[in-house]
């Protein structure tokens, strides 16, 4: 019997193309605390930022490698500070731009042999068995069902039923994404206070006897902004993401120097319960096949981490890209959902891994949903069916076909261990700006909701999908003992209603209180460091336009919706990947503002440098408009320091069109229950509660029709204080509805077919 421990590795042994020397250290200091939300660059917490934490300061010492800026740079933001030094020196300026998954999943990963989990194991091993194609566990043959949460798009009161909910189904593991962008919104401001505090939600695991499958990236796709990449890196226009390009080594080493020492007593070597650790994601999709940077990353998981933890990749079931994505070293793993021809894909895994476990890293238990498209679904039966099935085919089929012998006696494994990854277990939300996008022939934005039809739905609630699965895991091995708990309380707190503050060009002192940036051209949200969210542009008309002229852009230029004003009137809109073009009339020094609304970053693909913002200038029947001035809007901020609510009543056009702001109040009978908000006649916008950006509503496209409100963001004996900002129109009596029950699955083409 061979078994497999990683070799311990210098720094040089696998250096190649990816050098990585060494840089001056620095010392990070963090405090706890919940974090302003975003305005030039940075982001909003998710609905639990109204619960406050205790400060706490963190140092440690970030060494080897890269490091930040030239000069030691002090800076803080509320409760982040940082001493930090670099080698990436970002500029703004736009550049081109250079075209599918990943952060929930039901990671149903087995492998057959004894079930052990323990809350705090003792230091152990966990290595690869080659010669008997499994994984061993402190020597032993060893079986686990993990399942995917994502502890960003969950408010960290509910991370524990979440995960008890997940390990009472069954499930001995959990996978988990780090995304990047969650944790260091500015370059060298890190952040893990509140719900961001990885390592509390890691601890938790823990403590519920749950082990850890980790992918950190740096990049993880998961339908998340960027795929988990700060925006930031795109200050930086000609840099070449998921590469070896020096400033974008630069920025991931100082992160991962940040982040992988906060790992590694936690891994199971050291006694904690992360089994195995992901490098990259699906890097074999990506266009660069880059080896030099899957190196480079090598080196430095190993650095960091140590040379016994377990390494692994995940691609896609296609030959061509598992070479592209993985590196010796680095095992190879492969993901495809129900109904994918099980022997074709492992197949492909066996050309790249001809020995040891096979290994499903994503299981797919339902599908996301895109703004404009019906609610994605998978029938429970389906998706048990299908676990089941390969859970009892497993080695016969695939001995059958790879004519492989096995033992099945003593600490023996049987001929080739299956393990199962089901993407997603719980979903989640992606709230305030989070949610990211495709790019499949067009622009396709992710919706709020990241339900993903997984077993336990948006609000963490056990599906029959759950039930049935864990029939199936019944099957196998033993479940826990005591009952599954129960769905979290709901309430229906009925209709609120609301009035119009002002409108958001009656406003622009509040949301940019530093004023304009003047420029000849637009620039990109990049250009002016700003991360998510909106930005206006004003110029004003050249020449009187007594009859209709064509306000028209680029293509792809307008990215990705653009809210056109003609002296505070609005005109309509214009969006990537649709119209492009308007008629206005007007008079020469009428003001014409353009309001851009960033809708997420690309996620997957080559077109993940997605900048935003106006990428071209606007023209008025082909002659280019110039002298523009820029108000990067700082929305979040104002909202979190109690505007509009403690500010003075505002006097504003009574007409309902055009981007505006409406409040309203609502007390709840005594208890904070999860809810959810209906837009009865409203269009588009964005809607907070006590502060808390809950993300995009869109009814008229949908298919999402409400949003998820966690009971945690409420407050019991004082007003709820209800902020929305509509972007198209509201309806005469504008009202929400709040309801005991989410609605889904109506579209605009789905509307339009009815009608007709």
């Amino acid at each position: 019997m061979r078994l497999f421990v990683p070799p311990r590795v210098s720094p040089t042994a696998l250096r190649g193309t990816g050098d990585v020397p060494a840089g001056p250290a620095s010392r990070v200091a963090l405090k706890g605390g919940c974090m302003a939300g975003p305005g030039a660059g940075s982001q909003s917490h998710p609905p639990s930022c109204s619960i406050l934490f205790p400060q706490a300061v963190l140092l440690f010492q970030l060494s080897a490698l890269r490091t930040w800026r030239k000069h030691p740079v002090l800076a803080e933001k509320d409760h982040v500070m940082v001493v930090s030094t670099s080698l990436f020196v970002p500029y703004p300026r736009p550049a081109e731009r250079p075209a599918k998954m990943g952060l929930t999943t039901l990671t149903l990963l087995l492998v057959v042999g004894p079930l052990h989990t323990q809350a705090s194991p003792p230091a152990g091993s966990f290595q690869l068995d080659y010669e008997n194609n499994c994984f061993r566990k402190d020597g032993a043959p060893f079986r686990y069902i993990s399942g995917s949460i994502h502890y960003a798009r969950v408010p960290r009161p509910a991370w524990r039923d979440r995960l008890l909910k997940m390990y009472m189904s069954g499930l001995s593991a959990v996978q988990v994404y780090v995304p990047w962008n969650y944790h260091e919104p500015l370059p060298g401001v890190y952040d893990f206070a509140g719900d961001r505090d990885m390592e509390a939600f890691l601890d938790l695991t823990a403590e519920l006897g749950l082990l850890v499958i980790l992918r950190p990236g740096p990049y993880i796709c998961a339908e998340w902004e960027m795929g988990g990449l700060p925006a930031w890196l795109l200050w930086k226009p000609d840099i070449v993401l998921r590469s070896s390009d020096p400033a974008y080594l630069a920025a991931v080493d100082s992160w991962l120097h940040v982040l992988l020492p906060k790992i590694k007593p936690r891994l199971y070597q050291h006694g904690g319960n992360i089994i195995s650790v992901q490098v990259e994601n699906e890097y074999g999709s990506y266009y660069a096949c880059d080896y030099g940077y899957l190196r480079h990353l090598l080196v430095s998981f190993r650095v960091l981490l140590g040379s016994e933890v377990l390494l692994f990749t995940t691609d896609d079931s296609r030959v061509e890209e598992l070479r592209c994505g993985t590196l010796p070293g680095l095992y190879a793993t492969v993901d495809f959902g129900p109904g994918f021809n099980v022997t074709e894909a492992f197949g492909a895994q066996r050309q790249i891994e001809p020995k040891g476990p096979l290994v499903n890293s994503e299981y797919y238990t339902g599908w996301l949903d895109y703004w404009g498209e019906a609610h994605a679904s998978t029938s429970s039966v389906r998706v048990a069916r299908g676990l089941e099935d390969m859970l009892q085919l497993g080695a016969n089929v695939n001995m059958q076909v790879l004519s492989w012998q096995g033992h099945s006696l003593g600490g023996q494994c049987p001929p080739i261990c299956q393990h199962w990854s089901g993407y997603m277990f719980h979903g989640g939300t992606n709230f305030a700006y989070w949610s990211g996008a495709d790019f499949k022939n067009q622009y396709k934005p992710v919706t709020t909701s990241y339900d993903y039809d997984a077993p336990l739905s948006e609000a963490g609630d056990p599906t029959e999908k759950l039930f049935a699965i864990r029939t199936v895991i019944s099957k196998f091995q033993p479940l826990p003992a005591g009952p599954m708990p129960p769905a979290t309380p709901k309430y229906a707190y009925g209709q609120v209603a609301l009035r119009k503050y002002a409108n958001l060009l009656d406003v622009l002192d509040v949301l940019c209180p530093s004023g304009p940036i003047q420029s000849q051209f637009p620039l990109t949200f990049e250009a002016i460091k700003q991360a998510h969210g909106f930005v206006l542009y004003r110029t004003q008309l050249p020449r009187d336009l007594l009859d209709p002229a064509t306000l028209s852009a680029p293509p792809h230029s307008v990215c990705d919706r653009g809210y056109v004003m003609l002296q505070q009137e609005y005109r309509g809109t214009l969006e990537r990947d649709g119209q492009t073009a308007l008629h206005v009339t007007g008079r020469a020094g009428d003001t014409l503002d353009v309001l851009l609304e960033n809708m997420g970053r690309i996620s997957f693909g080559a077109n993940i440098s997605d900048f935003k913002g106006l990428l071209g200038n606007l023209s008025l029947d082909s002659s280019p408009l110039s002298n523009w001035l820029i108000y990067p809007l700082a929305i979040d901020t104002a909202i979190q320091q109690g505007w509009p609510h403690t500010a003075l009543p505002k006097s504003s056009s009574r007409t309902r069109a055009g981007p505006a702001f409406y409040t309203g109040t609502f007390e709840t009978p005594g208890i904070t229950w999860d809810t959810f908000v209906k837009f009865p006649g409203w269009s588009k916008g964005q809607l907070w509660i006590n502060g808390c950006n809950l993300g995009r509503y869109w009814p008229h496209r949908g298919p999402q029709q409400t949003l998820f409100v966690p009971g945690s963001v409420l407050h019991v004996g004082c007003p709820n204080n209800i902020t929305v900002l509509e972007l198209e129109g509201a309806p005469p009596d504008p009202f929400l509805l709040f309801l005991d029950q989410p609605l889904f699955n109506r579209t605009l083409s789905q509307r339009i077919a009815a009608t007709e």
